[in-house]
């Protein structure tokens, strides 16, 4: 069976500013292995987070091919798409992206929710993932009562709800200081272990990037 979980290839991606044109991605090529943990390192503006976002299937390229989890994101419909990214993939974000009126359980819970789990078993999973995050007395505190690494930790156990395949995370501890940052980093490691699950990082943090199996640079829309 192929390993290959994650393959991009000749992939270009544009944005439009007024009369300007940027081109972000420059025709990048791109593979990820099963259970692989890959550092995507770079400036800022170089194409780190677009490129996390093509492959989740948060945007789609101009042009090139992108293949997930034994998908071609090119060819999935509009709520195939929904639920690839729903299922497959776990989003992890330097702002942690919490609803502020729901609790650490049910923001936990809310892509099991989606998926039309019933409502016991995704409070009782969501519970679970909490206790494993380290945030077991926290189960009833809102996003506002959390401090930065608490919420990072719930946003980690949203992001494993589901039981996704791959891992893509955009800065994950860029809010962060070091000690925590360093425990977030720990917790994500563990739980790639205990799972098998692929992990991709965009980082500045060479210390995060020393950690992966390998460090892909992207410099000015291209992987070097």
């Amino acid at each position: 069976m192929d390993d290959q979980i994650v393959s991009a290839a000749g992939v270009r991606k544009s944005y439009s500013l007024g009369r300007r044109r940027l081109d972000v991605l420059r025709g990048v090529d791109f593979v990820a292995h099963r259970g692989e943990f890959v550092a995507l390192r770079g400036a800022s503006g170089a194409g780190k987070s677009t490129l996390l976002h093509l492959l989740g299937g948060l945007d789609q390229p101009d042009s090139g091919t992108i293949r997930v989890c034994g998908s071609d994101l090119g060819r999935l419909s509009t709520s195939a798409l929904t639920a690839f990214r729903n299922l497959r993939v776990g989003f992890i974000f330097q702002a942690y992206h919490l609803l502020p009126e729901l609790d650490a359980v049910e923001n936990a819970a809310l892509p099991a929710r989606m998926a039309r789990m019933p409502a016991k078993q995704a409070q009782a999973k969501a519970e679970e993932l909490l206790h494993r995050v380290g945030l077991a007395e926290r189960f009833g505190h809102r996003p506002y009562e959390l401090s930065g690494g608490e919420q990072q930790r719930v946003a980690i156990a949203r992001c494993l709800i589901n039981d996704p395949e791959l891992i893509l995370a955009d800065e994950p501890t860029g809010n962060l200081d070091t000690k925590t940052g360093a425990e977030i980093i720990e917790v994500l490691l563990a739980l790639r272990a205990d799972r098998g699950t692929t992990l991709v990082i965009a980082t500045h943090d060479p210390k995060i990037a020393a950690l992966a199996g390998r460090v892909v640079e992207v410099v000015d829309g291209l992987v070097a």
